[in-house]
């Protein structure tokens, strides 16, 4: 199954296509070089606008006095909540320390101490400082920059930007073999189009647009799942969509993108109180404040219902040096008529991260050849039912490389596509509908009665087709297929673990040590699996 398109009307090659250019797509991109692989970078607005940069708090890694890729994976496993497969989790760690290495050999700066040391901070869910941060608190744009530094630098790869990657195409044995495009400007690379490979790479980020509220700049709408979904690949965990607790909070009227305030504040010092000014996380969590998101997500979200307010606060007018240490943080607080140092700042929770996505193997491969996922896409089980703060950096740059590494060693020949005529497209106009019924439904708290009534929303719009080939409708069918393997595991998943709470099953229980899958067939028809982990 594909979506509708128009027939393509330019093609372009290379040995390896990779979609997305954030810390996932840029570091396999290179790697793939580094073994002189020709490479096509595709990525859907410009090379420097994906959630990256957007990454506040730093990267993890195991390299301060007495810390070892051991206790950092004993603080991922525990904020996994049981459902992390160990032996991502090991490559993880273990090849973690090396590969910030190689990120500041390619000319990443991160922040120093007084004595000339790298800066280690710490987050929720960590017991020791091990969190490496750029500017204060624009760690991903300092990344970002350096990786995109070094693939301008070099002439093998070759950038399509402003392009929305649309779907898959398969050879007659069922192997990916590229894809098709749709650019947005002037020039012979206008409209849909044709990218041959011997393996695609997807690296598109998350599907942060499935809600109302999100931390995920606009072009996170899981395009990259999506595709994969319509390709035949299997799908894992996707009820585990973190959120983040600690989000700027405007007013109601505000969807998409919201400012994020990094669980770093809450590092230095930063309180959260609720409305009665009590410091309501003390006595809920050993590590109070700084506990695991889920944990602070559904305290936050039980004093808003406790309160009756759209918000909680968070104060940090103790801090010292707030402007300097939180540049970024301090000047969205300003823009929003905030002084932070002076005044408490209002937190609610907003969606973030997607622990879940295409399952993949320890070197990145799906469930179909030829076919790669990297990143926030993906689903190496590292994350289990919540991620550790600042695991995702580091796993973009840990598991792109192991992807390059396994292509160069086994790249298979080109193949020719084949036609898939089973097509799909929806009216651009349920985005808005599906957002409200998302974060109403399947939000921080969800049930089975809200479950069945946001699937059953779904359902009905998923009657609102489209016959006019357009990014809005490309975008608008993507986010309803997530949306619905969102709702049908969560439903499926008859507990409450990490980042998935039910209000009607409110304990974990062990039966559910399990992922649950999701995958359509070649007429779109949907089908689950629960896997014992």
């Amino acid at each position: 199954m594909k979506l509708l398109t128009g027939a393509p009307g330019w093609s372009t090659s290379a040995d390896v296509i990779v979609i997305g250019s954030g810390v996932a797509g840029l570091t396999t991109a290179l790697n793939l070089r580094s073994y002189g692989l020709s490479v096509l970078l595709v990525t859907k607005a410009r090379i420097d606008a994906g959630s990256t940069k957007w990454a506040q708090g730093g990267i993890a890694a195991a390299l301060g006095p007495g810390d070892t890729p051991e206790q950092h994976k004993k603080d991922t496993l525990a904020a996994g909540a049981g459902l992390c497969e160990i032996k991502a989790v090991d490559v993880l760690v273990s090849e973690g320390p090396e590969a910030v290495r190689k990120l500041i050999a390619q000319g990443a700066v991160f922040d120093k101490s007084e004595t000339g040391e790298i800066a280690l901070t710490r987050e929720g869910g960590h017991l020791r400082n091990r969190i490496l941060h750029a500017g204060g608190d624009a760690t991903g744009a300092e990344v970002s920059r350096a990786l995109l530094a070094a693939v301008r630098d070099d002439t093998g790869i070759e950038i399509i930007e402003h392009a929305l990657v649309i779907d898959a195409l398969k050879s007659g044995a069922g192997k990916v073999c590229g894809v098709t495009v749709h650019v947005i400007g002037a020039g012979s690379r206008d409209g849909v189009g044709r990218a041959l490979a011997r393996a695609v790479v997807v690296a598109t980020g998350g599907l942060g647009q499935v809600y109302s509220q999100t931390t995920n700049p606009s072009v996170s709408t899981g395009d990259g799942v999506a595709l994969a979904l319509r390709a035949g690949a299997k799908v894992g965990d996707a009820e585990f969509v973190q959120f983040h607790p600690t989000v700027l909070w405007r007013d109601l009227a505000n969807r998409g993108q919201q400012p994020l305030i990094s669980e770093a504040v809450r590092g230095e010092g930063a309180i959260l109180l609720n409305h009665k000014n009590e410091q309501f996380m003390v006595g809920k969590h050993p590590q109070a404040d700084l506990a695991p998101r889920d944990v602070v997500a559904k305290e936050i979200f039980n004093q808003m219902q406790l309160s009756g307010q759209p918000h909680v606060w968070l104060d940090a007018t103790k801090l010292k040096d707030f402007e300097d240490r939180f540049p970024t943080i301090y000047a969205s607080c300003i823009a929003n008529g905030i002084d932070p140092t002076k005044e408490k700042i209002p937190v609610s929770p907003a969606s973030h991260y997607a622990s879940g996505g295409v399952l993949v193997d320890l070197n990145g491969q799906s469930s179909v050849p030829g076919l790669y996922i990297c990143g926030e896409s993906a689903c190496t089980g590292a994350h289990g039912a919540n991620r550790l703060a600042s695991n995702s950096l580091l796993e973009g740059l840990v598991f792109g490389a192991r992807i390059a590494a396994i292509l160069a060693k086994d790249l298979p020949p080109q193949e020719d596509p084949i036609e898939d005529k089973k097509t799909m497209l929806l009216d651009p106009k349920i985005l808005l509908p599906l957002q409200i019924a998302m974060s109403e439904g399947a939000g921080v708290m969800r049930s089975e009665t809200s479950l069945r009534k946001t699937m059953q929303t779904l359902e009905e719009l998923s009657k609102l087709t489209s016959n006019e080939p357009r990014i809005e409708a490309w975008e608008a069918s993507n986010l309803y297929l997530l949306a619905t393997a969102i709702v049908k595991s969560a439903l499926i998943r008859t507990e409450s673990r990490g980042s998935h709470w039910r209000s009607d099953y409110p304990q974990s229980s062990n039966k559910w040590l399990s992922r649950v899958i999701e995958y359509l067939d070649k007429d779109g028809n949907w089908y689950s699996e629960v896997e014992e982990i």
